[in-house]
């Protein structure tokens, strides 16, 4: 399965989405959308768009020219049959191409905190692996809307609408299940003060949190691309 990135920030990348391409004989490349005069890949070039988070919102073509083309991509790979993958930001675009609103949500959601499997996401295959409720790292302020057609799988106290799949071969993630001790240091070192609320915890109470929690979610991370790899 060829694997192609689309990355908006220099600090917020695969994380173990890299190592597990690697180890799995999954060529992987990343356009870095940031760049000046980056080029997008011809939908020809992958099997599996993976597509990263960003401080922007999913409507700010406006301001960031590039996401326009971004979304016609994602648009062509989802009709062409293409494997698709959208994390926080990424989960949004794709809410967003496949006709769903993204609006603000109610509360800001960053830090550890558990998600549960709802009961679609119990009969989902993609999920087969995973525990009925698990933490994993939350980043972000918006949500979206379950698009048409696509199952509701995964949900949290602050945020109803954590993941969805259109399809078996489309998924949206709202939180993190890529990101390692070093990639989360990256993010809240090119993020702004923390203020700790009801969903939000600061940098150092994120960072403190025991190893196995990473590794957790991490082996959640490589059981779904394994599964998803596998989607025909």
């Amino acid at each position: 399965m060829r694997i192609h990135v689309l990355q908006h920030v220099s600090y917020e990348g695969p994380g173990m989405i890299e190592g597990w391409a690697g180890q799995n004989n999954c060529p992987l490349q990343t356009t870095r959308l940031y760049e000046v005069g980056v080029a997008l890949p011809d939908s020809d070039d992958f099997d599996c768009l993976v597509v990263m988070g960003g401080p922007m919102g999913a409507r700010d073509e406006g301001e960031y020219g590039w996401m326009v083309d971004e979304k016609r991509l994602i648009k062509e790979a989802i009709e062409e049959g293409k494997k698709v993958l959208g994390i926080c930001l990424g989960s949004q675009l794709v809410a967003s191409v496949l006709g769903a609103h993204v609006r603000r949500n109610q509360h800001e959601e960053i830090g550890w905190a558990p998600i549960w499997l709802t009961d679609e996401g119990h009969g989902a295959e993609v999920l087969g692996h995973m525990q009925s409720e698990m933490p994993v790292l939350h980043w972000h302020r918006d949500t979206f809307d379950i698009p048409s057609g696509a199952k509701h799988l995964i949900e949290s106290a602050g945020c109803r609408n954590q993941a969805f799949m259109y399809e078996d071969r489309v998924l949206g993630l709202q939180f993190h299940m890529e990101m390692t001790r070093a990639s989360l240091r990256a993010l809240i070192d090119n993020s702004g003060e923390l203020e700790e609320g009801p969903f939000v915890q600061s940098g150092v109470k994120m960072l403190a949190r025991e190893e196995n929690a990473f590794r957790r979610a991490n082996h959640a991370m490589r059981g779904l691309l394994l599964r998803l790899a596998n989607v025909h």
